[in-house]
């Protein structure tokens, strides 16, 4: 039997260049994106899909025969801030319609992301452990812990394999920052390659876990690929790329762009951040299922000048 994977959410950031790639390691009609509403430009099956209306996720799984779904959907850390309750109710009622839509559907398997939003001041902040306790300082870093005891009660009480994956920061150059505290991380780039002043929200020295996009996917499909008898974690497994401050990828920036100038003016994700690791230990991920990054600050920042350089200049023209 063919599989048939739905991504919600599949116009964010980390969705849309999913969707590419398991469209390239399905096939084009194989993979049905969704959203709340359409990409302009968009190649392939596109779905309506309000994830807080299951009878809407259920019809989708039913029409397209659908065996794997990847639930992406969620308010961030930063914008959820503005409006906890709301954030905390989507999040979850989102979670819980994809987990009961594959458990009545015999869903193969399940993706769900999870962040390092989960960890708090309990956790070491070095070399965080995949086992540390858990007490996050932000709404979505709460949804998100309480959704990595879902995942694994799925799991135990109805054997759905449902799998997951701590996300640090994300950078790539395929979409616009999302409104996340490592965003900053993303916009830097963007800034430097238009030309313009940075005006940074963090301090200069807040170093934070982050990965480039590449590595990303990779690592997602990896763990979606990896035999179940190898998954023996079933919260959600750390996965680490490069640490680095905002001073530190702008003395990397500034190699290409010497005259590149950035500000620093804190704001309320300071405190987000303060809360976070510096560093990940992602060693249940390497053991586990043979996770292994590929781009390090240097490589990362060659690659996003050079694919910035190429999108500013079609904008352009």
């Amino acid at each position: 039997m063919d599989t048939v994977v739905l991504v919600i959410g599949a116009n964010g950031q980390l969705g849309s260049v999913l969707v590419q790639t398991l469209q390239e390691k399905f096939g084009i009609d194989n993979v049905i994106a969704s959203d709340l509403r359409t990409k302009d430009g968009y190649t392939g099956i596109f779905e309506i899909i309000d994830a807080t209306n299951l009878e809407r996720i259920q019809d989708v799984v039913t029409t397209y025969k659908v065996t794997q779904i990847y639930h992406l959907a969620a308010i961030l850390s930063a914008k959820g801030e503005e409006n906890p309750l709301q954030t905390w109710d989507i999040n979850m009622k989102t979670m819980f319609n994809v987990f009961e839509v594959a458990r009545l559907n015999n869903i193969e398997k399940v993706f769900y992301p999870s962040s390092i939003a989960v960890f708090g001041d309990g956790a070491d902040k070095e070399s965080t452990p995949n086992d540390a306790y858990l007490d996050p300082a932000t709404v979505y870093g709460i949804s998100k812990a309480s959704g990595e005891n879902w995942a694994q009660y799925y799991f135990l009480r109805y054997g759905l394999d449902v799998r997951s994956i701590r996300y640090p920061g994300v950078i790539g150059y395929q979409s616009l920052p999302g409104g996340g505290t490592t965003d900053y991380a993303v916009d830097i780039y963007h800034k430097a390659v238009l030309g313009e002043t940075y005006d940074c929200f963090l301090k200069e020295d807040s170093t934070l876990p982050m990965i480039f996009m590449e590595d990303v996917i990779r690592a997602t499909i990896e763990l979606m690929d990896a035999p179940k008898e190898a998954i023996k974690t079933r919260t959600s497994y750390n996965i680490a790329g490069v640490s680095f401050s905002p001073s530190e990828v702008t003395a990397e920036i500034l190699k290409t762009y010497p005259d590149f100038k950035v500000n620093y003016t804190p704001d309320f994700r300071q405190k987000i951040a303060d809360k976070w690791p510096k560093s990940i230990d992602d060693s249940f991920a390497k053991t586990e299922w043979g996770w292994k990054p590929k781009y390090d600050l240097e490589a990362m920042t060659k690659t996003m000048i050079q694919e910035l350089k190429i999108y500013y200049s079609q904008v352009e023209a």
